[in-house]
């Protein structure tokens, strides 16, 4: 996995297949390989090249600490296209990555050939908002949950009710998150929970030229539906998909409906 000096800071990405560039944009917290479980083979299959990275605060990426902008991330992702040499590209986020990308595609559309956003907002939403400021809380008192007490908030905050009806499944992802939740949040990820989500950017999207996709989780806790049908709204000409049974991680939960709109909607505007 090559890494590259861009934007004033180290980062960490893959590229993988041939083809019109996909760059995946991970949310906070969330290292790209991520979307190598569902989404990069399947665009890879679908004949694209697909680019994943680190964002900074997720190593091996710098850590980027400080005074952490999306701003800082939008330019991030913009020198990478640029790095890749393959412009424009699609360019694909979800949640935190799904705002990224709006503002990309806002500020630089020439690096856009098209856009989609997973699970999104363009506004603050009050109980991600407090879960954060939670977040940043426990990471600056030195406290650290029980991992099993973790998981258990991660799946039923994260999941759809559907998924957690059934015992295996459930099982499945505690395990997971439990897994993930042995260590102490780093001080990039606490940068990346500290950045300032208070504005209300719907009126600014007026602006993106670029064709638009938002994807919404009917379950999603998070930022549910109705945020990301705004931002649909918003942008003129974007279209809306809902994807039901499944919650913030929808594209984990039901990867063949979310890629199957992923690759249709790639497919019939590039």
């Amino acid at each position: 996995m090559p890494i590259a000096t861009l934007n004033g800071i180290r980062l960490n990405y893959t590229v993988t297949g041939t083809g019109p560039l996909v760059l995946l944009v991970m949310g906070s917290g969330s290292p790209g390989r991520v979307w190598n479980s569902y989404q990069v083979p399947a665009l890879v299959k679908a004949g694209f090249r697909v680019a994943t990275f680190d964002n900074r605060g997720i190593a091996p990426s710098d850590e980027g600490t400080g005074n952490m902008s999306i701003d800082d991330l939008v330019a991030d992702t913009a020198a990478l296209i640029e790095h890749l040499g393959a412009t424009p590209a699609h360019v694909v986020g979800t949640s935190m990555g799904g705002r990224v990308v709006q503002e990309l595609a806002l500020v630089r559309p020439d690096l856009v050939a098209t856009a989609v956003m997973l699970a999104t907002t363009g506004r603050p939403h009050p109980v991600e908002s407090t879960l954060n400021l939670g977040r940043q809380a426990l990471h600056d008192q030195g406290v650290v949950l029980p991992p099993q007490y973790a998981a258990a908030v991660n799946a039923l905050l994260h999941l759809s009710p559907q998924t957690l009806e059934n015992p295996e499944k459930a099982q499945e992802w505690l395990d997971i998150f439990e897994f993930s939740a042995t260590s102490r949040t780093t001080a990039g990820v606490r940068a990346q929970l500290g950045m300032d989500r208070s504005r209300n950017r719907l009126g600014a999207y007026a602006r993106i030229t670029v064709p638009a996709l938002v994807i919404g989780f009917a379950d999603d806790r998070m930022t549910p539906p109705v945020y990301g049908r705004e931002v649909a709204r918003a942008i003129p000409g974007a279209r809306y998909e809902e994807i039901a049974n499944c919650g913030h991680y929808g594209y984990l939960e039901r990867p063949d409906a979310v890629n199957r709109l992923l690759i249709d909607f790639l497919t019939s505007v590039g």
